[in-house]
């Protein structure tokens, strides 16, 4: 018997929610299913974040948000629990991708609902929609579902090739060799910046880290205690970047100076506040406000803070303001004995073009702006199976993520979530909003696979069962 089958591109979390729930349905309604889960780095259901092995990487989410079901947010403290671990307010990554695999592992269901995991590159889709894959290998499916995750940073200008020049901190093992004391300069002031310093300073108690961007502004940590959402009163029909600035700060205002609450109340909305931002608001956004929207939004524990707060008081993490101009091979002084060969960074520091000599040089800017950086997409965008969205932050698609082509039409095969969504939803990265488009994109995805090999009639009525 031919299996209705599903490929899935993207092995994290993203791809791995999305088995789950897909898998789930498919044993409830008693419908066979095979899914074949494609990532590239052999790291089925962590893909980068959830891959690190530094127990000090903690989720920038509570424990009670981050279960893999939206109607059992105590399914992964009740995990911990009986995994023998303390359910901790904000657990170690490392541990969420134990949880992720396990559950993964307890959607499968063989023979009738296998779950296959493949390690290997997709490199195009046939007008079949079979993945093609880098090493000549094959997957024919009745439906795909992009859920690449967040993309490599950007090359940074000026900058080559150099064994000290990290690219890409989530490439496995990237900063394991960052422990010999030398300086540290890294791109960016986000969570993956934070991440690096937290590593870095604790494998060489001599370690300096500079923290260099545009703001230098660094995300802003959780209370203690769970902030009480607060509504706030958004006009409807269409809107601007500023009149949506000045209801967020009226309601700050009214709640006492107390942002959490504002910032708790406003995330349910966030992706119907977006669609109602014309393209050029939309760019403005991106421009002026994103960055302050996301240290806000996105941000550390409290542990974390703690952390940084210390390092930053010992002169062990030092903030720039600024923008890099280009960096050449150097010799670099290090605290721990004699000079190495390190990099000589150029940067323009609040209008001084300042020299500084590190031992290392970190790309932790985030993903790259450009979704064509993406090698597949590129050739899904080229052969006109997909299309950039306005802002090429990723896909164009549906509101209930079926990819439009290049004449905008949406597919009944071809499906993405997550990051890829950054353009249409914009919030759509956590695993909150993931986890609720992989429950409600699992119904179509059985549809669209089993109407391959079955009667439609009998697909809508297996689908439509009520789960045993």
């Amino acid at each position: 018997m031919v299996l209705p089958s599903v490929a899935i591109v993207g092995g994290g979390a993203s791809g791995a929610l999305t088995a789950i729930h897909l898998l789930r349905l498919a044993r409830a309604t008693a419908t066979p299913l095979a899914v074949t889960l494609i990532d590239q780095g052999g790291r089925h259901a962590l893909g980068q974040a959830y891959s690190t092995t530094d127990p000090h990487h903690l989720l920038n989410t509570r424990v009670e948000r981050m279960s893999a079901f939206d109607d059992d947010p105590d399914h992964l403290r009740d995990w911990a629990r009986s995994a023998g671990v303390h359910a901790y307010d904000y657990l170690p990554r490392a541990l969420y991708g134990r949880y992720l695999r396990e559950v993964l592992a307890d959607a499968e269901d063989p023979p009738e609902r296998p779950l296959h995991r493949v390690t290997a590159t997709a490199a195009s889709l046939d007008a079949d929609h079979a993945v093609r894959l880098a090493d000549g290998g094959r997957v024919e499916a009745g439906a795909v579902v992009l859920a690449l995750g967040n993309r490599r940073p950007a090359p940074l200008p000026g900058v080559a090739a150099h064994p000290r020049h990290i690219a890409d901190p989530w490439a496995p093992g990237a900063l394991a060799a960052i422990d010999d004391g030398a300086p540290v300069l890294v791109l960016g002031t986000g969570l993956t910046m934070v991440d690096v310093a937290l590593t870095v300073t604790r494998a060489h108690p001599g370690t300096v880290v500079y923290a260099l961007s545009r703001h230098a502004l660094l995300p802003r940590a959780h209370p203690i205690r769970p902030a009480l959402p607060i509504p706030v009163a958004v006009p409807g029909g269409p809107l601007r970047v500023a009149e949506l600035l000045a209801v967020v700060r009226r309601a700050i205002r009214a709640n006492g100076g107390d942002w959490q609450g504002v910032m708790e109340g406003l995330r349910p909305h966030v992706q119907d506040l977006w669609r109602r931002l014309a393209p050029d608001e939309r760019r403005l956004f991106l421009r002026r406000v994103a960055r302050y929207w996301e240290v806000h939004r996105h941000r550390i524990p409290p542990a974390s803070a703690a952390a940084l707060d210390e390092l930053r008081a010992s002169g062990r993490l030092r903030l720039l303001r600024g923008t890099l101009i280009g960096a050449e091979p150097a010799a670099g002084p290090t605290t721990a004995g004699p000079a190495v060969s390190g990099l000589r960074v150029h940067a323009d520091l609040d209008g001084a073009i300042t020299g500084l000599d590190v031992g290392w040089l970190v790309n932790a800017t985030g993903p790259s702006p450009d979704v064509t950086s993406d090698p597949f997409i590129a050739s899904l965008i080229n052969a006109g199976q997909a299309r950039p969205d306005p802002l090429m932050l990723g896909l164009d698609a549906a509101a209930d993520g079926a990819v439009l082509d290049a004449s905008g039409r949406p597919s009944d095969r071809l499906f993405a979530l997550g990051p890829l969504l950054r353009g249409t939803l914009y919030e759509t990265t956590a695993v909150p909003e993931i986890r609720a488009q992989a429950a409600a994109l699992a119904p179509r995805l059985l549809e669209a696979a089993a109407s391959r090999v079955t009667p439609p009639a009998r697909v809508r009525d297996l689908v439509n069962t009520k789960p045993k």
